[in-house]
């Protein structure tokens, strides 16, 4: 909506409660989303989740992971493990992306559900399917370290660089990591240091450290191209 892009949270109220009150659930869930954030009306987590509720019930899928991430912090109910498995759950079989990335990372971590990492892998490519950077990211660790799937650097590879291009830090210094050691792709050091110094200036806590040990295996020159082809990228990727 026009009016709550541009931060006009009166107008957008205005326009929004009428239509929550007459049962529409993107109004709903709109409205509770103001409510959890404190966006143009005092912050208040029931009456976020009473919202949510109301358009979950009615099949909304923002409404049912957003449920799912109250449930899961104890944000205007009590925490529940099981509920918010449910509604994560409810929202990733209507193909939310970010719903089957959280249940990707429930399966994984066995939190409210058995630890199963074939069923994390299986939820993590359904998202990252979709174009879901931290799901890709995900799959990539997967398939490094052969968890729920066969090991395997090249998909490993293939599946952080899709997120690195979506300017995903994690994924960024990852990637630097495989062609540092020359897993799933010929070592590249220069490929390496491009990746770790994209990642550092875009704010992966780990990725100055690991810049500079490649740095110390790289000639002057080769440290600059490698800053040369940095600077390529980032201005090709400019947001």
């Amino acid at each position: 909506m026009a009016a709550y892009q541009r931060g006009d949270y009166p107008t957008a109220l205005k326009f929004l409660r009428p239509l929550a009150e007459q049962g529409n659930p993107q109004a709903q869930y709109a409205l509770g989303y103001m409510y959890a954030e404190g966006e143009g009306v005092p912050e208040d987590d029931g009456e976020a989740v009473k919202l949510y509720r109301k358009a979950a019930e009615q099949g909304d899928t923002d409404a049912q992971n957003e449920l799912g991430v109250m449930y899961a912090a104890g944000r205007g109910v009590p925490q529940d493990d099981a509920e918010t498995v449910k509604w994560f759950r409810k929202a990733a079989e209507q193909g939310h992306t970010e719903a089957q990335y959280n249940v990707g990372q429930m399966n994984r971590d066995g939190w409210g559900v058995p630890q199963d990492d074939a069923e994390a892998v299986k939820w993590y490519r359904k998202a990252a399917e979709q174009g879901d950077a931290d799901a890709q990211n995900e799959l990539g660790v997967m398939y490094a370290a052969g968890r729920g799937v066969l090991q395997d650097y090249v998909e490993a590879l293939k599946w952080y660089r899709m997120a690195a291009e979506q300017r995903h830090v994690g994924a960024q210094t990852n990637l630097g990591l495989m062609y540092y050691i020359g897993e799933g792709v010929p070592q590249d050091l220069m490929q390496a240091h491009m990746w770790h110094n994209i990642a550092d200036v875009l704010g992966d806590e780990r990725a100055q450290e690991e810049r500079d040990i490649v740095a110390s295996h790289m000639t002057r020159e080769q440290i600059f191209e490698a800053q040369r082809m940095a600077r390529e990228w980032m201005a090709m990727h400019q947001r």
